[in-house]
C-alpha cells in the first residue's frame, strides 16, 4: 500500500535535531531548564505579551488559565461549540459549567451577537458567568474586536483558546495577543510542535506566577515538600522546549508552505459547482493550519463523505470539521445558544491534508486524487 498522507504531520528536521541534541548534552534533562526559560521569553516576544508559561499541553494551559481566574463549581463559562473537546473538558475539570455558543457560518468562530444575547440573559437571571473562552478555528482568529468589547462591557474575563491559530492575526494583532489570557497548543499536528506541549500567555504578572505555582505541584518555597494547595504536574520539559525553539524560528516558513497548499486547493476547486474553501474568501490573516472544503450536495451532486471515502481508498487522510460540542453525547444536557451554523458546517465540511512537511510529490498525489474524483462525479 502507498504511504499514508496525514492531515498535518509534524514538520521537523535538522534544526530541531540539533537543538534537541544540544539540550541533551547540556545536562538539563529533568523537567525545567534554560530552554524552557528561553522558549517562554521568545514566545512572549513573538506575540507581544509580557509573560509566557510553557506547559505540558494546550489543555493544561486552558485548565490553569481558568483556575488562575478563580473559576470553579457554580460558575458558568461561555465557550465555542465549534471546537475540539479539550476546550470544554478544561472547563469541566474546574467544576464549572460550559455554556456553548454557536458560530458564524463563514468562519466557524464564535458569533458575537449570540455571545451578547446569552451573556445578557444569564446576567439578568442572576447567574455567575465568570469567563468567556472563544476558540480560533483552523487557524482563523475570532472577531476579538467585538468579543473583547463585550467581555469588557460585562466585566467578564476573556480567555482566548488560540490552540490552532499561532501566526494568525486579527486587526493587526497576533493571535494570542487578545484577552486577559491566551493559550496555544504544540500538539504533534499543530502548526508548530513540541511533540506535546502548550503555552499560556498573559500580561498579568500575578496570573503568570499562579500558573507556574500550580503547574509545579503547588510546592511551597521551602527546603522540604510543603503543600497548601492542590497542584498539577503540568510543566513542559526542557528537551521539548528545545524542539519548540527551533520550530518557532521556522514558523513563518511553515505557515508560508501551508498557504501555498491553500492557494493550490483554491485553484483545484475553481469552477467546481457547490464546492468552496471554508473561510477562503477572507484568509489573508489566517495561518492556514488546515484547509477544509465546504460541499453543498444539492449543487455538487455528491457529499463530503463521498470524497472522504475516495481519499481513504487512496490512503489519504481527511476529516469532517469539528463535531459541535452541543451534539456530543457527553454534553447532550449542556446549555447552549445555537443557530444551526456549526451543525451545518459539520455536515458539509471536509478537512484536507495541509501540513508543511508534505513534499511536492505527496501534495500532487492528493491533488490528483481530488481532481480525479471531481472529474468522475461532477461537472466543472
Amino acid at each position: 500500500m502507498t504511504e499514508r498522507v496525514y492531515l498535518s504531520a509534524p514538520d521537523v528536521g535538522a534544526a530541531e535535531e540539533a537543538c534537541l541534541v544540544e539540550a541533551l548534552r547540556s545536562g538539563w534533562i529533568a523537567p525545567l531548564g534554560p530552554d524552557v526559560d528561553s522558549f517562554e521569553q521568545e514566545m512572549a516576544q513573538r506575540i507581544g505579551r509580557r509573560y509566557g508559561v510553557a506547559l505540558s499541553s494546550g489543555t493544561a494551559a486552558l485548565h490553569l488559565a481558568l483556575l488562575s481566574k478563580g473559576i470553579g463549581p457554580g460558575d458558568i463559562v461561555l465557550t465555542s461549540t465549534m471546537t475540539f473537546a479539550a476546550t470544554a473538558n478544561a472547563i469541566v475539570y474546574t467544576g464549572a459549567e460550559p455554556y456553548f455558543i454557536d458560530c458564524l457560518p463563514d468562519t466557524g468562530n464564535m458569533d458575537p451577537s449570540l455571545l451578547r444575547e446569552a451573556l445578557q440573559d444569564l446576567v439578568e437571571a442572576g447567574e455567575r458567568v465568570q469567563a468567556i473562552v472563544p476558540v480560533d478555528l483552523l487557524g482563523k482568529s475570532a472577531n476579538y474586536s467585538e468579543i473583547q468589547a463585550i467581555a469588557e462591557e460585562y466585566k467578564v474575563p476573556l480567555i482566548v483558546d488560540a490552540a490552532e491559530s499561532l501566526g494568525a492575526k486579527h486587526e493587526g494583532k497576533p493571535a494570542g495577543a487578545w484577552g486577559d489570557i491566551a493559550v496555544f497548543s504544540f500538539n504533534g499536528n499543530k502548526i508548530m510542535t513540541t511533540s506535546g506541549g502548550g503555552m499560556l500567555l498573559t500580561d498579568d504578572e500575578d496570573v503568570a506566577a499562579k500558573v507556574r505555582y500550580l503547574a509545579t505541584q503547588a510546592r511551597q518555597p521551602v527546603v522540604h515538600y510543603e503543600h497548601v494547595d492542590i497542584g498539577y504536574n503540568y510543566r513542559l520539559s526542557n528537551l521539548l522546549a528545545a524542539i519548540g525553539r527551533a520550530q518557532l524560528v521556522r514558523l513563518d516558513e511553515m505557515i508560508a508552505k501551508r498557504r501555498q497548499h491553500r492557494e493550490a486547493y483554491k485553484q483545484l476547486i475553481a469552477g467546481v459547482h457547490g464546492v468552496s474553501i471554508f473561510g477562503g474568501e477572507d484568509d489573508q490573516n489566517d495561518n492556514c493550519w488546515l484547509t477544509s472544503l465546504l460541499i453543498d450536495p444539492s449543487i455538487a451532486g455528491f457529499h463530503a463523505a463521498d470524497l472522504s471515502a475516495e481519499l481513504s481508498m487512496q490512503n489519504i487522510e481527511s476529516r469532517p470539521l469539528w463535531k459541535p460540542m452541543h451534539v456530543q453525547p457527553v454534553f447532550a444536557d449542556a446549555r447552549r445558544l445555537v443557530n444551526g451554523s456549526s451543525e451545518q458546517l459539520f455536515k458539509t465540511g471536509l478537512t484536507l491534508p495541509s501540513g508543511s512537511a508534505m513534499t511536492v510529490q505527496t501534495f500532487k498525489r492528493v491533488q490528483d486524487a481530488i481532481a480525479t474524483f471531481f472529474e468522475s462525479r461532477c461537472s466543472v
